[in-house]
């Protein structure tokens, strides 16, 4: 796609789809007065009846011997309510739309609550048009429909276009990123074994000027893995513990982890999952993914920081060799784990890696698994949850994920939790049945954690979509690698990296 700010009129720019922004109850001005007057009335004419200005809400309008070919008007809510984050959407609903249609030559007209905010609006206007041009036919030979832009122009207006064009290259990486994570997920087990991800983590290593090293199953085992590698001997397929490393602070003793979950297929192991709709457990390994695509994304966008991302990947099925219920292990850290559902894996390969996170010195950690179905039931599809045992991090990291659209919901890690973890034969156990399941789970992962600094992202409901929406296609979303960007961006610029 390309992408061009240019200081056209609105009622003057040549191109297939003229995208307007509207707001509810708000009456028309700027561009949208302007065109409304040309095409004499039209879009006042459909308006409040066909659209409202409702977030989401979209009309298109036949512009005929216009310089405009069509005009297409997007809802942006309550102009009081805007934030910037908000244009994702609508650029993503816009190019989804138009696309479809044949339409790929856009032009976007910016709202006035751009100006001042320039580089932040881009972004994310970029980043939308990017993510909303992914569809989740990789497979087919001839899609059914397209999504997407060849050509997307901006309208500067009256904004800073230096601050525009910084933030169309930020826009660039970051929706890149989050479609670099979505084909990893959607990706089928059968290419996306734990190889495929190594492969594709040494490739972009190999892109961005990353460090990567890969250790296979004997030097896992001379590390002390026993709770990772208990998850991958059902597997006919060799598990591969993935280390990403980005030095943007030779400096500073400070090191950021990221740590995602890597279940490249999940059948539950001898704790086998129900049938129904287990061809999405190739989706278990979006925590990895993210964590790939942010380290990507990290290297190329050039904090001052220092970032690790870890990404333990493994499949969990259910082989002669395959861990049983009751069966002992031990982590890293010299903690017995008694296994007594082999369907709570991803807490089980998380402990290896949040212990190599501290062997490899990480001052933070922040975690991201699709650990819990319990998450979907507390949060449903709106939000991840988040858990930590250091408050003043967990704040620091919800006021970076804010402003991304990723949403985050503290949720408490009473000592009561971590006694339910409680095993009469071992140190823990790896499940506290089901009361509380999203916090008894990460009661498991802060033994582990030990006394770093730490927060976990359950995104079990936020990793990937069962329909499509405006803006994105059905299956995966990306989640997390925007907040765990911005977090990065967040700690580099406050000097705490």
């Amino acid at each position: 796609m390309q992408v061009r700010i240019v200081h056209d009129a609105p009622g003057s720019v040549r191109t297939g789809a003229l995208v307007v922004p509207v707001f509810s109850g708000a009456p028309l001005d700027g561009a949208a007065k302007e065109i409304d007057t040309q095409l004499h009335g039209a879009i006042a004419e459909v308006i409040p009846g066909e659209i409202s200005g409702k977030f989401g809400d979209v009309s298109l309008i036949h512009a005929h011997d216009k310089p405009y070919k069509r005009v297409l008007l997007i809802g942006l809510g309550d102009a009081k309510r805007f934030e910037p984050h908000m244009l994702a959407r609508f650029t993503g609903t816009a190019v989804r739309y138009l696309g479809r249609r044949n339409v790929r030559d856009i032009a976007i007209v910016l709202p006035p609550q751009v100006k001042g905010n320039e580089t932040a609006s881009a972004s994310f206007l970029v980043e939308g048009a990017t993510t909303g041009a992914f569809d989740a036919t990789v497979y087919q030979k001839t899609p059914e429909k397209r999504s997407g832009a060849d050509e997307l122009a901006i309208l500067a207006g009256g904004c800073d276009e230096k601050a525009l064009q910084e933030g169309v290259a930020r826009g660039e990486i970051l929706g890149d990123a989050v479609n670099f994570a979505r084909k990893l997920a959607i990706t089928p087990a059968n290419d996306m074994t734990p190889a495929h991800m190594a492969k594709a983590a040494k490739k972009a290593a190999k892109e961005t000027g990353l460090d990567v090293d890969i250790l296979d199953e004997d030097r896992c085992r001379e590390e002390g893995m026993g709770s990772f590698l208990s998850v991958a001997q059902g597997s006919a397929q060799p598990p591969k513990f993935i280390v990403l490393k980005y030095e943007g602070n030779p400096g500073s003793k400070e090191l950021l982890a990221l740590v995602g979950k890597g279940i490249t297929f999940d059948s539950g192991g001898v704790s086998l999952k129900p049938p129904e709709r287990m061809e999405e457990m190739k989706y278990d390994m979006s925590g990895a993914a993210g964590v790939i695509a942010a380290m990507r994304a990290i290297a190329k966008l050039k904090p001052k920081i220092n970032v690790v991302g870890i990404a333990p990947a493994t499949e969990n099925m259910p082989g002669g060799r395959a861990t049983k219920p009751g069966d002992i292990f031990t982590a890293m850290n010299g903690k017995t784990i008694e296994v007594i559902n082999t369907d709570a894996e991803g807490r089980l390969i998380l402990a290896d890696a949040l212990c190599y996170a501290n062997k490899l010195g990480a001052t933070k950690i922040i975690d991201a698994a699709t650990l819990t179905g319990a998450c979907v039931i507390a949060l449903g599809h709106t939000a991840s949850a988040a858990v930590s045992n250091n408050d003043e991090l967990v704040q620091q990291f919800l006021a970076a994920a804010k402003p991304t659209g990723e949403r985050y919901w503290q949720m408490p890690l009473f000592d009561e939790y971590g006694d339910l973890m409680k095993s009469d034969i071992a140190d823990l156990k790896n499940t506290g049945g089901r009361p509380a399941g999203v916090l008894t789970a990460s009661a498991f992962l802060k033994a582990f954690a030990g006394d770093t600094p730490w927060v976990h992202l359950d995104i079990a409901g936020t990793a990937y979509l069962d329909a499509e929406s405006a803006w994105q296609a059905r299956g995966p979303t990306g989640t997390p690698v925007r907040a765990f960007v911005a977090f990065a961006e967040q700690l580099s610029r406050n000097g705490k990296a």
